[in-house]
Order: structure tokens, then C-alpha cells, then sequence
């Protein structure tokens, strides 16, 4: 008897019956999402009343009482903090640049730049040299004799050619973490980097950069797109005279906090299928796409997941991390806390690409289970995904897979325009596209379902 049910569930009439109840259960979670979403409602909220939310800043601690309240009203069977210390670095004011002599004649023209996050200021007072321009590493290396009590500024560009901005991203991104420490083994005294974008405008991008202890910590700034061409010109054909104030520093360490929400599994209450993002931002804007998105559409799919009376087997986990952009914090607590407890973690999702229309999803996992993952396509093709290929997750849900080996994986959306405004005053409210982010969350609760009904 067990043969021939076993027989039956491996029949084609069986997994047409199957596809099509999944079919029409996730076109109710597509409905339900596209008619009745609060996602761009709460990132509103989220980024006009409360703002840019830095790791240590009183828009962080608003954000964590936020979420707190948006998931409970979401129908979270029980909602709970985890408390972690974060780096609480400080802009300490505003970030100017002028360009002070070309050659012998004195000028004043100023330059759009923002510090890089956790770098150090200017010491209360003006740093004013002379400007070494290189193209990257290697350039610097060849001019590293000229090096010594001037400000480097690298031009290092994204590559246009890469059909795939993260890889440019990837490529460039050195130039911000490893620049300053770099320039300063040689003696410089500041750094400049070309912003890391593509963007038609002015606007400088921060983000985090990370010194190393062998040498000085030197004053690091990031310059708008025109401002880095106009440099970089100069400094072919001229001697360019810089002062750079800046006014970064660190305070103690800050208290901060996870905030996670919770629908009870029926049939395997003590694993754990988890979704998230991250609350905090960069200071300079509202992190409506980095990470506003991400954090809404997590709420969004306990939302509608609760709506549409959703038991899950597993236990989901709704997780708003802490301070991914320059310590990573809340993802490396929320797995020490997995490891304390001897939680298993079956799956781990984020969405941390900005709110942009839905592509497909990245994973980080075994080929079966991702050849498993690979059936599931024509019933989420209809939603926007069109690849679920290996290779992806997310920086705060990357320690579980470190922790535990857990399987991840992370919602791609289009990502032609996401670093124009990545890190940028320009991540605003107004630059995100309602349907677009709500469709992110059909594909995310979708996902969610499947990976709950069927596991891995």
C-alpha cells in the first residue's frame, strides 16, 4: 500500500494538482500584496519621519521603536529584541573640499564630497596639500616615491561594460574599504576617491571604509561624478593645491537592537525559515532604497502571509538587522543568539538590493537543493522572477551560512539604476516605485511559501 501511494505522489497527475493549488495560492499572495500592500505606506513613515538612521544615531533607536509597532500590527504571533553593541561613528558636521591653487593661481572652487564612513576628520582645522592623482593600485604603487605628505586622489572608474553592476561595484568597492591605508603606507595625508557610481550628477556616495592599524588614519572623502572628472583632469596637467575638512570620529560603542518577529511553526516550531533586511542607513540620506525596501517588504510578507490565514510548517522569522553598513553587527548577533539557543536555520533570505522591479533570486546552497529551488520557476515567472541561479544572499543572514551552513538566498531586482543613488543624498522616498517594491514582496512571500511547504 505504501508503494502505491508513493507511486501516486511521484505521478504527473499528482504534481499537476500540486502546481496548480501553489499556482492559485500564490496568485492570492500576489492579490492580496498588489491590492491591499502597506509596504510604500511604512517606508513613508520610515523615511520622512524618521529619516536617515545611522548605526548609533537617535534615528536608529526611533527606527528599532518603529518596527517594534509595524510588526506587531502585522499579526506577528510574538515580537522580540536582541540587543547588540554598535560603532558609533560620528560625520560630526559638514564635509567641504575646495580646490585652493592650480599651479600658482589661488582659486576657490569647492568640491561636492562626503567623508567616508568610519573615517577620521581633519582634526579641527583644514588639511590643505597638494594632490597626486592615480589611476588605481598599480598607479599608485609607481608613484608611490611622490607619495609622501600629499593627498591621493584614485580615479578608479566602474566598469561600463559589466551587464551586471554589483560586479563593477565589486571591482571599484576596494578603492573606498582599502584607499586611505593604502595611500597612507606611502605617507599621504588624505584620500579622495571617485564615488562609486555611474550616476549623471554631482553627487558624492559615502560608505564605509576600513583603515589598517600599521599605518596613519588618514582623512578619506568620496567626490561627485563631475568634481571627479574635473580632478582628474587637473591633476594631468597641473600642480592642484586641496584643503579638506572633515570632522568624522567615533563615540563609545552604542547600544542597538535586532528587532524580530515571529509566526509559530505547526509542524516544526524549533527550525527556522528567516527573512530580512537592514533598518540602519547612511546619515547623508533616507535610506529609502538602502535598506527602507528591504526592511517594508520583509514586514509586508508576515502581513500577508497572516492575512491569507498562512500556517506555516517551519517557524518564520521576520528579522530587521542592525548596523549592516559599517560593522555588520546585527547579523553576527542574531547568529551568535542562534548558536546559544541551538537553533536550526533552515533557510535565510534577504533583500538588501534596493526596491527596484524583481529579476530573480540568488542562492547560496547545495546543487540539489538549488535544483530543487529551480522547479519551482514557472510558478514564480508570472511575478517578475526570471533566474534562480547560485550566487547570492546577504551580508546580515552571511554568519548563519558561516555559523551553521544554512542555505541563503537574496532577492535580486533590476539593478541598472540602484548605484546612482546608492549611499547618496539622492536615496530618498520620492526614487522609489510603489508597484515595483510591492511586486519584490509578491516574489519574496512566494518564495517563502514554497521553500515552507516543500523545504529544501
Amino acid at each position: 500500500m505504501r508503494k502505491i501511494i508513493a507511486l501516486w505522489l511521484m505521478s504527473p497527475v499528482f504534481l499537476f494538482a500540486q502546481s496548480s493549488i501553489d499556482s492559485t495560492y500564490i496568485k492570492n499572495i500576489s492579490d492580496e500584496i498588489l491590492r491591499n500592500g502597506k509596504a510604500h505606506d511604512l517606508l513613508r513613515v520610515l523615511t520622512k519621519e524618521i529619516g536617515g538612521r545611522l548605526a548609533g544615531s537617535i534615528q536608529f533607536t526611533k527606527a528599532v521603536t518603529w518596527g517594534e509597532a509595524a510588526l506587531k500590527n502585522a499579526g506577528a504571533d510574538k515580537v522580540f529584541l536582541q540587543e547588540c553593541m554598535m560603532p558609533n561613528w560620528q560625520r560630526g558636521g559638514k564635509d567641504n573640499a575646495t580646490i585652493l591653487q592650480i599651479n600658482k593661481n589661488k582659486t576657490n572652487r569647492e568640491l561636492d564630497v562626503l567623508a567616508l564612513g568610519n573615517s577620521m576628520g581633519t582634526g579641527g582645522k583644514p588639511l590643505v596639500a597638494e594632490v597626486i592623482g592615480v589611476a588605481d593600485f598599480a598607479d599608485l604603487e609607481a608613484k608611490k616615491d611622490l607619495v609622501k605628505g600629499k593627498i591621493v586622489y584614485f580615479n578608479y572608474k566602474f566598469n561600463p561594460t559589466n551587464i551586471h553592476p554589483f560586479t563593477s561595484y565589486g571591482q571599484v568597492g576596494q578603492y573606498r574599504r582599502n584607499g586611505p591605508s593604502a595611500a597612507a603606507k606611502y605617507g599621504a595625508v588624505g584620500v579622495m576617491i571617485r564615488s562609486l557610481t555611474e550616476a549623471t550628477d554631482n553627487n558624492p556616495h559615502t560608505g564605509s571604509t576600513a583603515y589598517d592599524d600599521a599605518f596613519p588614519k588618514i582623512p578619506a572623502v568620496a567626490l561627485g561624478g563631475y568634481d571627479a572628472d574635473y580632478m582628474w583632469e587637473l591633476c594631468k596637467k597641473a600642480a592642484v593645491t586641496v584643503s579638506i575638512s572633515t570632522n568624522g570620529h567615533f563615540l563609545p560603542d552604542a547600544k542597538g537592537h535586532n528587532v524580530v518577529a515571529e509566526l509559530t511553526g505547526s509542524e516544526f516550531p524549533n527550525e527556522y525559515i528567516a527573512v530580512g533586511g537592514h533598518l540602519d542607513s547612511w546619515d547623508v540620506n533616507e535610506g529609502a532604497h538602502d535598506d527602507g525596501a528591504g526592511i517594508v517588504q520583509t514586514i509586508e510578507v508576515l502581513r500577508t502571509l497572516k492575512a491569507l490565514g498562512y500556517k506555516p510548517k517551519y517557524s518564520l522569522r521576520f528579522v530587521l538587522f542592525a548596523n549592516e553598513e559599517n560593522g555588520l553587527k546585527g547579523g553576527l548577533k542574531y547568529a551568535e543568539e542562534a548558536k546559544a539557543k541551538n537553533e536550526k536555520h533552515v533557510f535565510a533570505l534577504e533583500s538588501d538590493e534596493g526596491g527596484f522591479t524583481p529579476r530573480g533570486f540568488g542562492f547560496t546552497m547545495a546543487e540539489k537543493q538549488l535544483d530543487k529551488v529551480k522547479s519551482w520557476l514557472p510558478l514564480l515567472q508570472p511575478y517578475g522572477t526570471e533566474t534562480l541561479n547560485m550566487g547570492g544572499g546577504g551580508a546580515d543572514i552571511g554568519p548563519l551560512r558561516t555559523t551553521f551552513g544554512t542555505a541563503l538566498g537574496g532577492l535580486i531586482p533590476d539593478a541598472q539604476r540602484y548605484f546612482d543613488i546608492h549611499h547618496a543624498r539622492s536615496d530618498v522616498f520620492e526614487n522609489v516605485n510603489k508597484r515595483e517594491l510591492l511586486l519584490g514582496a509578491v516574489n519574496m512571500a512566494a518564495l517563502i511559501y514554497l521553500i515552507d511547504k516543500y523545504g529544501l
